[in-house]
């Protein structure tokens, strides 16, 4: 090809999977991170761009890359790409630095979710043609070849060979214009593209050149004379023409880049040399520089000048080494002096951020005015590049004394200590946050996210060291800044309470003086930083990085979008619930009163205990070490099931008392008035299964199976011209069970969709189904759901109100019937004793330290949970990985639909009136497609005005 304005369209999928399989396994020496893809995509590019330089006629170029497996043909064919093998372990942590690298030689990095590489290229590749300029796609994938055509070649960079219309027609025996038609009926077992079968690329070929295209073959395949292959074409019809949809290639991708960002510019060598030192290619940095200098092609100083292009040099061979030969120092010691520096101008912060962008990685922080995000106040932000180093940047301190009345921050007045503007940090900061080419490391940064999103931005590529943390050491230690620096680092960091006071003279983190916020906010990005280096590369050495990086990883952007979206409730019907609570709470302590034939305070469980086992002589009163009865719920519950009515009474009182002070009145205090919402937080990362806990208020614990607690849910309503709409999942904690104890017949059962809970009755007590006595299944259901948890059979007896002696027969029948789940049971007991954890379907690791504790109750204990975790942690994995993908599905498939709450195995989405259908459709899909168990996984979804209506 010739002409003065070429694209370069760089396969940079392709370029990944080449490089990864061109070495030998390579890390990087002073961490162990796997770097061996990285470095071979280095080398490659580095060739390709001296390439390009060489060819005056090239004036753009981009690397194209794959956003993620599933797309548009995913709807299409949801087995597209099924059987393709799991992307290695140790080439998953390398796709970040990959883009990263692209960026730093000055490359334009390209995704789009819902769309493959091929497709973007496609459309540039258009969109360079209608504007006069030519295209070279460097890729040796066939897929791209249906693109050549006049002003359309390829280049093959491993053989270093052009593409053209002949080099198509040797491959697929037709001109590039057909290559669509024959794939189409020859398919692909890569992609798992269905085709026609026992038709091949020769076959396909004869048949279009014969008929012309794929269309009129089809109509006419009633005249091929062959018996066999005109029988298959007409059967298959259908096939050839879904695959065609598959692998012909989209053309008008919205693009959020133009022709002009793709211009070729100078290499800078400042940033391209930051970023291959952090990877420690000594070798390939020397090879680089050396050539730059010779050919004067570089901006070796950063200032944008491009001199002439001398001769090209020969091509780079690959990166043989892991980096220095002495690796660096280290970041876990805390024997070197920490300099920290305090930023009151604009112009000191933009060389922060310079420097942040070109090394590649910073660690972020921000200091506010409240623990929760949707109420907190910017007060500052800390940046930290290297370990050991770090500013602080306030933005909304105030002199002692002058928060506004509301607690918010009042800058207005004299006093206020030397800072950068709010808004001219922001706008500083921004670009920064949102440069995918430069990873923010946070701890709990989906604080952070949510704090920001309220300012408008956006953090995007990041790191969080405590999921990190909780995905190496769940069950084993906390996961906290100050746990993780002291247990890792040997370092206490300084605490919260130091610079704010405690108590009545505690201040707000606004009115701390400047040296003090300086050297407590610096010092958690850098004591961040120095995390970061020493658990990420655990990952891979602890096998953990897909966990991590396709569950883990994701979420605190999603939670943080939920979290800030919060959900409506109606507080008059909050309020009218509260005075029907208190009239019934009235009733009762009335009828309290009645039945003990005297007065006294229901709510003093001293004064209900002398009541009960003084004056009335009920059985079973037990003194605690305070001298009063016990008089818990279990105590309770037992005096009732003998037919006492005054416990039944009190507990009656109890629960309404609960949901009135839990619920009806917090709920209504919670509303936060500046949206009319009330946003619940996530935590998670504090449960050892995986599971989030929602706090602040608790939205979990709303019971369901009571009257009292749908009537609560019911005050949760949608927007106006809104549905909520609920997509829970069903049984599925049982569907793990029969998965990972391998139980033939529940497995079956699930798969046929029968009464799950009447089979087992069935089989365990000898009863048909028709005509089942509802006691019977009921206890089925109850051992079904128990057995997870451990139930014994004093607590299945107490459920079913049944004598123990009945309830260890019903327990005995069910494992002599399905004996797969005692032998998981014993097995898991074993394995947890053994290595000390137990994990899940991910690969989440529980762990259970004590787990060979010498205290009988106490490892009884841990058994039962070591036993039900896996089951509930893959419970949870399944539904987080589900709600990783949804955002971004509901936005491919064009619907405004937000996710708002995650309540156990139940998700809550607010969705428009018009878009209910499709967001249902979604959701079912995503979140029935999280797994791949031997049952299928089912969700089962409502909607209505408000959640108890869509659940």
């Amino acid at each position: 090809m010739a002409g003065k304005h070429r694209l370069y369209l760089v396969d940079g999928s392709g370029y990944i999977f080449r490089a990864y399989h061109a070495l030998p396994p390579l890390t990087r020496k002073s961490d162990g991170m796997p770097v061996g893809a990285v470095s071979g995509f280095c080398n490659m590019l580095s060739s390709l761009r001296d390439k390009a330089e060489h060819d005056e006629a090239v004036s753009h170029m981009a690397v194209i890359f794959d956003a993620a497996r599933a797309n548009f043909r995913n709807e299409i064919y949801p087995e597209y790409k099924a059987n393709r093998a799991e992307t290695p372990e140790d080439l998953i942590p390398q796709f970040e630095p990959i883009r990263r690298a692209t960026r730093a030689f000055g490359l334009a990095a390209i995704e789009k979710d819902g769309f493959e590489a091929d497709d973007l290229i496609a459309t540039y590749a258009k969109l360079a043609r209608e504007a006069g300029m030519e295209v070279c796609v460097v890729s040796s994938d066939k897929d791209l070849m249906q693109l050549v055509r006049d002003g359309v070649g390829m280049l093959d960079p491993m053989k270093d060979r052009s593409i053209g219309p002949n080099e198509v027609m040797e491959k697929f025996g037709v001109t590039p214009d057909k290559v669509v038609d024959v794939q189409s009926l020859a398919g692909d077992s890569t992609d798992n593209v269905p085709g026609v079968p026992g038709i091949g690329i020769k076959t396909a070929a004869e048949l279009i050149n014969t008929f012309g295209d794929l269309d009129t073959l089809l109509a006419r395949a009633a005249e091929i004379k062959q018996p066999k292959r005109r029988e298959t074409l007409l059967t298959n019809a259908d096939k050839a023409r879904i695959s065609r949809e598959l692998v012909r290639l989209k053309d008008d991708v919205p693009l959020d880049l133009g022709l002009d960002a793709l211009t070729l510019g100078p290499v800078e060598w400042p940033k391209l040399k930051a970023f291959l030192d952090e990877m420690e290619f000594r070798s390939l940095t020397s090879r680089i520089e050396s050539r730059l200098k010779l050919r004067g092609t570089a901006d070796m100083d950063g200032n944008g000048a491009r001199k002439a292009p001398a001769p090209a040099a020969p091509d780079i061979a690959f990166e043989g080494e892991g980096g220095p030969e002495t690796p660096p120092e280290t970041s876990s010691g805390t024997d070197k002096p920490a300099t920290y520096t305090l930023v009151q101008d604009i112009a000191t912060l933009r060389q922060w951020i310079d420097r942040a962008t070109d090394a590649g990685i910073v660690a972020f922080d921000t200091e506010t005015t409240n623990l929760s995000p949707t109420h907190a106040e910017l007060v500052g932000f800390s940046l930290s590049i290297e370990p050991f180093e770090a500013c602080y940047v306030p933005v909304g301190h105030v002199r002692a004394g002058t928060l506004s009345g509301g607690g918010g921050l009042d800058l207005s007045g004299e006093g206020a200590p030397k800072q950068i503007a709010l808004d001219e940090a922001l706008a500083a900061l921004k670009p920064l946050l949102a440069d995918p080419a430069v990873l923010k490391v946070g701890q709990n940064i989906k604080y952070d996210m949510a704090v920001l999103h309220r300012y408008g931005l956006e953090i995007v590529s990041y790191d969080d060291t405590m999921l990190i943390s909780y995905v190496l050491d769940a069950g084993r230690h906390g996961h906290g800044m100050d746990e993780l620096s002291e247990r890792h680092l040997g370092h206490k960091p300084i605490s919260y309470d130091e610079v704010t006071g405690t108590g009545r003279s505690r201040i707000s983190f606004a009115e701390v003086a400047l040296d003090k916020a300086r050297d407590y906010a610096a010092e958690d990005a850098d004591i961040t930083l120095r995390l970061y280096n020493l658990l990420k590369p655990r990952l891979l050495a602890e096998k953990q990085v897909t966990l991590y990086e396709t569950v883990e990883r994701g979420l605190p952007a999603v939670v943080a979008a939920m979290e800030c979206a919060g959900i409506r409730v109606d507080p008059a019907e909050l309020n009218r619930l509260s005075a029907d609570f208190a009239q019934r709470m009235d009733a009762f302590e009335k009828k309290a009163h009645e039945l003990a034939e005297e007065s006294f305070n229901i709510g003093s469980p001293k004064q209900l205990g002398e009541i009960l086992f003084d004056k009335m002589a009920l059985p079973g009163g037990k003194k605690g070490k305070t001298g009063a009865y016990s008089t818990g719920a279990d105590v309770l519950e037992d005096l009732a099931a003998q037919g006492h009515e005054l416990p039944r009474v009190v507990l009656d009182w109890r629960q309404l008392q609960k949901l009135k002070s839990t619920y009806t009145d917090a709920l209504v205090a919670s509303i936060n008035p500046r949206t009319g919402r009330v946003h619940t937080s996530y935590s998670i990362s504090s449960t050892n299964t995986g599971r989030f806990a929602s706090n602040d208020p608790n939205l979990q614990n709303i019971p369901i199976r009571s009257e009292e607690g749908r009537k609560i849910r019911r005050a949760f309503v949608a927007e106006a011209g809104h549905v909520l709409i609920s997509a829970d999942y069903s049984q599925i904690e049982l569907r793990i069970l029969a998965h990972i104890a391998d139980i033939g017949a529940l497995k079956q059962a699930f798969r046929d969709g029968v009464d799950i809970h009447a089979l087992t009755a069935s089989q365990v007590f000898n009863t048909p189904v028709e005509g089942m006595d509802p006691m019977v299944r009921r206890a089925a259901k109850a051992i079904n759901f128990g057995i997870i948890y451990g139930m014994s059979a004093f607590g299945l007896a107490a459920q079913l109100g049944i004598p123990q002696r009945e309830a260890q027969s019903y327990i005995e029948a069910y494992f002599k019937r399905y004996p797969g789940i005692r032998d998981y049971m014993d097995r898991t007991r074993k394995q947890v004793k053994e290595q000390g954890y137990v994990s899940t379907l991910f690969g989440r690791r529980v762990h259970f330290p004590n787990i060979n504790t010498k205290n009988p109750a106490e490892r009884a204990f841990l058994e039962r949970a070591s036993i039900n975790a896996p089951i509930q942690g893959s419970a949870a994995d399944i539904i987080k990985h589900a709600m990783v993908k949804l955002p971004a599905t509901l936005a491919r498939a064009g619907l405004q639909t937000r996710m708002l709450l995650q309540v156990h195995d139940e998700l809550v989405f607010e969705a428009p009136e018009k878009e209910v259908d499709d967001a249902i459709r979604v959701a079912k899909d995503v979140m029935q497609a999280a797994a791949s168990l031997d049952v299928p996984l089912v969700v089962e979804a409502g909607r209505g005005a408000n959640w108890d209506a869509a659940h």
